[in-house]
């Protein structure tokens, strides 16, 4: 009879398989992110105190200054206020905020000395800015190991120049030919790294990259990237230092 009759099976087809597949999409999404090993910041600061401590004696001494110095203060006007908690315990975050500061600058200070006058000093000062830049080492070279580097970003197409000026203005100008015919109206700029008229030191490489006005979108920053990189051409390859991004420990 129709009412003990069986259940029909689902056809197996094509919405079966476009369940699974939806399914399948679905798990892996609620796939969770791999976490970070507990610790794992502490031993990355430890690690690069360690570090800096021996090439900068004086780094523990600021920073426990750094710390105490407003802790104590604000401390004793508690004091005097009738509020010790209140000031005190503001005290231990002004102190905390500006012992990370100054850490944080000893660090950068420490990790540009170890760079400054090598070769390749400007591109480990590139691949570690903050922010979305693609960046291609030693894009143009010479004999005397002048670099050109390339960087897409916002602001368009950035070749970066370290080494004699005399030298490396060639390099640049054949760059910037080759660029312009894949980047079209992107614009191009030219940053030469160093101490002299119109170089940028490169200590300040960071800061004058993030105030380069942003002409383009994400998606032809994309699309540029793509094209250079099935155009090629020719790389040395260059030293990549850890450097620290805006005064912040660096990663490892």
């Amino acid at each position: 009879m129709a009412l003990f009759s069986r259940p029909s099976k689902p056809a197996a087809g094509k919405g079966a398989t476009s369940t699974k597949v939806g399914a399948a999409s679905k798990a892996s999404k609620a796939a969770p992110k791999p976490k970070r090993p507990r610790g794992a910041r502490l031993k990355t600061i430890r690690t690069a105190f360690v570090a800096t401590r021996k090439q900068d004696p004086k780094v523990l001494p600021l920073v426990l200054i750094a710390f105490f110095g407003p802790f104590l203060l604000l401390l004793s006007i508690g004091l005097l206020l009738g509020h010790p908690w209140y000031l005190g315990f503001l005290g231990l975050l002004v102190g905390l905020l500006v012992a990370t500061f100054v850490f944080g600058r000893r660090v950068q200070s420490t990790a540009y000395s170890q760079v400054e006058g090598q070769v390749g000093a400007a591109a480990a000062v590139l691949q570690n800015m903050r922010g979305d830049w693609r960046v291609t080492p030693a894009v143009g070279f010479t004999r005397e190991q002048d670099l050109v580097h390339r960087v897409i970003g916002k602001p368009g197409v950035v070749l970066v120049a370290e080494g004699a000026r005399n030298r490396t203005r060639g390099l640049v100008g054949t760059e910037k030919r080759r660029v312009s015919r894949v980047a079209g109206s992107t614009p191009v700029y030219d940053v030469f790294v160093g101490d002299g008229d119109g170089d940028v030191p490169l200590r300040g490489l960071e800061k004058h990259f993030l105030k380069l006005p942003h002409n383009i979108k994400p998606k032809v920053v994309n699309e540029l990237d793509r094209k250079f990189k099935a155009m090629g051409g020719p790389a040395m390859p260059v030293p990549k230092g850890p450097m620290p991004r805006g005064g912040r420990v660096p990663r490892r």
